[in-house]
């Protein structure tokens, strides 16, 4: 490709500069002019000297890696398994990344940069934000439906600022919304913690006027609530009364969940409930029967079905939502487009066209490193091909043998013999 392009750079000289001597006709049949012929040559020979004396880069490589956070590289703030060690050796000498990868987690509640910064101190190793998947990033595909509606992030961390980045204008913090309302939280005053946030007099009057004007459209619950008693209070009063609290029944505002996973694992020794959990009481309140006397009265005029709905739930309807994260393929097929690129980045776009040509993808495999069998391997299962499941002991998952109902392609021990495993076979290959 240098080559055609030195011949084509030879070509424009021709024509702008002929290097000949024209007559009177212009007819071009007089030879070379020795200064011209030289300069010429010149080019023609140094071009050809860049082209078979540069080094030949890399090719881009054959496969990716996607890593697990809690239970596979730390439990809570602390490295396990040797993933410091494991991570520092898909890159080179010179701190550059030379295998793909990225963090492929139900986690989150912090901006993907944040996240980011934090890893990279904890693994010494540089990540980039575009290499940090959360459990919430494909809210960001939801942000033309919702930019201008007012909306509720539920969690912990900063899951208001974490859909404001995404483009969200109109997004409040469930702690925030709860604020505007005087004894939402029956039990408020027995908690020794505080969630309220710090904001003038003004910002408040403007928060609860838009509160108070609007209802929300959807609830969003981003990372792990921290107070589930009144953040399953709190969005039952949103969801059964169309997005007003206090008002009557409405039809129920769109609930997101950023995940379902039920448990995970933490620093503690045993697994700890997740968002999957929440979502479970949440329904089950959601869903629950209520006192028939009290709706009795509030029936007339309705059919036998409607009625046993009533006397059934606290809304007509059951609960609706939408769960994203793994094991959901999707994910998967976005981890795939995140990891291809990420190799645009890393290697020249000729060759990445080149290496996209030999088939349907640029990689031949495409590794999912986890400690959750019914999540990770599930997953990566679920995707097929050219997903390749590496299941961890260090998390969720403690087996001597393979997981029955979810077995992954490989069982080892630590993230560090996932990636000796990875290296060895990629290497031989």
């Amino acid at each position: 490709m240098f080559l055609i392009h030195t011949l084509e750079t030879c070509r424009i000289t021709f024509e702008r500069e002929p290097p000949w001597e024209d007559d009177a006709s212009n007819h071009p049949k007089k030879g070379f002019t020795e200064p011209k012929q030289t300069a010429i040559i010149s080019i023609l020979l140094h071009n050809l000297a860049l082209v078979f004396t540069a080094p030949l880069a890399d090719p881009a490589p054959s496969f990716g890696i996607a890593f697990d956070i809690d239970g596979v590289v730390l439990l809570g703030d602390t490295p396990i398994g040797g993933s410091p060690q494991a991570l520092k050796r898909l890159f080179d000498d010179c701190g550059k990344l030379k295998t793909p990868f990225i963090f492929l987690t139900n986690g989150g509640g912090f901006r993907e940069s944040k996240r980011a910064s934090e890893l990279s101190e904890l693994l010494g190793v540089n990540i980039l934000p575009s290499q940090v998947v959360q459990g919430h990033s494909p809210f960001k595909q939801l942000v033309k439906r919702f930019e201008n509606e007012l909306v509720i992030a539920v969690g912990k961390g900063e899951p208001a600022a974490v859909m404001s980045e995404y483009g969200f204008k109109n997004v409040l913090s469930i702690d925030e919304y709860s604020s505007c309302f005087d004894n939402i939280d029956p039990l408020a005053q027995y908690k020794k913690w505080s969630t309220k946030q710090d904001v003038d007099q003004n910002s408040s009057s403007r928060m609860k006027n838009t509160v108070y004007s609007q209802r929300v459209q959807a609830a969003f619950v981003v990372s792990d609530s921290v107070d589930w008693s009144r953040d399953i209070q709190v969005l039952c009063d949103v969801l059964r009364t169309g997005g007003l609290p206090g008002s009557e029944i409405g039809h129920q505002p769109s609930l997101y969940f950023a995940n379902d996973d039920l448990e995970y694992q933490a620093a503690f020794p045993s697994e700890r409930l997740g968002m999957g959990a929440f979502r479970i009481a949440l329904e089950a309140i959601f869903n629950r029967e209520t006192n028939i006397a009290k709706k009795l009265n509030k029936m007339k005029g309705l059919t036998p079905f409607q009625r046993m709905n009533h006397l059934l739930r606290i809304h007509p309807q059951a609960l609706e939502y939408t769960s994203f994260g793994k094991p959901n393929p999707s994910v998967f097929k976005n981890a795939e487009n995140i990891l291809s690129q990420l190799v645009s980045s890393l290697h020249h776009s000729l060759q990445v066209e080149n290496h996209k040509n030999a088939g349907s993808h640029p990689f031949k495999t495409l590794y999912m490193i986890g400690d959750n069998p019914s999540v990770d391997i599930n997953g990566a299962r679920q995707a097929g091909l050219p997903w390749f499941s590496i299941l961890t002991r260090t998390g969720v998952f403690k087996g001597k043998e393979n997981h029955v109902k979810f077995p992954a392609d490989l069982v080892v021990d630590t993230v560090e013999e996932a990636v000796d495993f990875i290296l060895t076979r990629e290497c031989s290959s």
